[in-house]
């Protein structure tokens, strides 16, 4: 039971959605570059760039996971979890970095005459945005249901790939149907699909940021938080409370006020309730720490 319970917890859900990535875009990438090459298709070969972007991201986001899940030491006592943010942020500036390699190239083939690309590269595409969409759906779902930020980021990096496909079917589509002139259509294409990737790459970028600079999560979960320790026997108010999301998990500090007349014992077992209440009604908080305080101008 427990080795079953260890497998669907978030971190090893995050690890498994990461894993399916790096395995679908690394037969992805050499599918499409091959087509790409055999079929005079730019697009084709930048979306195939775009996969192996992809196989590095999600390598990235693997380890981010894997790191954010170690216990904390004395080295890190506030544990690892940062390393899941971070991870996300490197995953939307390889997002940027791709965008920006994809247009250079984009630019150099519209400016370099060559062959229009093969017709059947159009069906390449089909299989592959129906799978990158399939892909970020699955890991998209991951990512929203264990909150996690890198998992997020790599599902849109899906999706951007899917986009890069769906821009390369159409520039195709010109070049194959309006035939000699047009061969440049596809390149035009890419060079499109690189500034939707790169807008992406900016919007990813901004989550990953704000939990690594420890932005409050969410209003209702900090009123989740701010109701459970009200609703707690002995507890007068809440003055202050700060809650930031550290990987996969939030950590909590929470200012108590109480009787004034309350005993030490008391106020210490008190806040020991208010603690054990969050946890209870957040599984994702990490730790929690109580400040109490005498309740009114005592």
């Amino acid at each position: 039971m427990a080795n079953h319970d260890q497998r669907h917890t978030p971190l090893a859900r995050g690890k498994r959605a990461a894993v399916a990535g790096i395995l679908a875009n690394t037969g992805l990438a050499v599918f499409k570059l091959v087509a790409g090459v055999a079929g005079h298709s730019y697009a084709l070969v930048a979306d195939a760039i775009e996969s192996i972007a992809d196989v590095a991201s999600s390598s990235i986001v693997l380890r981010g996971l894997q790191v954010a899940g170690r216990d904390p030491d004395e080295q890190y006592p506030f544990g690892y979890g940062k390393a899941e943010a971070l991870a996300g942020a490197a995953v939307a500036l390889m997002l940027l970095g791709a965008a920006i390699g994809i247009a250079i190239e984009a630019i150099r083939e519209i400016r370099t005459p060559h062959h229009a690309p093969a017709w059947w590269t159009l069906l390449v595409l089909v299989v592959v945005m129906a799978i990158k969409v399939l892909l970020s759906r699955r890991v998209g779902t991951v990512g929203s249901e264990i909150g996690s930020t890198a998992v997020r980021t790599d599902a849109q990096h899906h999706f951007s790939d899917a986009l890069t496909s769906a821009a390369a079917f159409v520039g195709i589509s010109i070049a194959v149907i309006r035939g000699p002139g047009w061969e440049a259509a596809d390149d035009w294409a890419a060079l499109a699909a690189s500034v939707v990737i790169a807008v992406n790459a900016v919007l990813l970028v901004r989550p990953a940021v704000a939990d690594l600079m420890d932005r409050s999560p969410e209003p209702d979960v900090v009123a989740d938080i701010r109701d459970t320790a009200s609703a707690v026997a002995g507890v007068r108010a809440i003055e202050k409370l700060a809650v930031r999301r550290v990987g996969l998990g939030y950590r909590a500090v929470v200012h108590v006020q109480a009787d004034a007349e309350m005993s030490l014992r008391d106020a210490h077992e008190l806040g020991a309730t208010v603690t054990r209440a969050i946890h209870n009604r957040v599984p994702e908080m990490q730790s929690v720490i109580v400040h109490m305080e005498p309740y009114g101008n005592a």
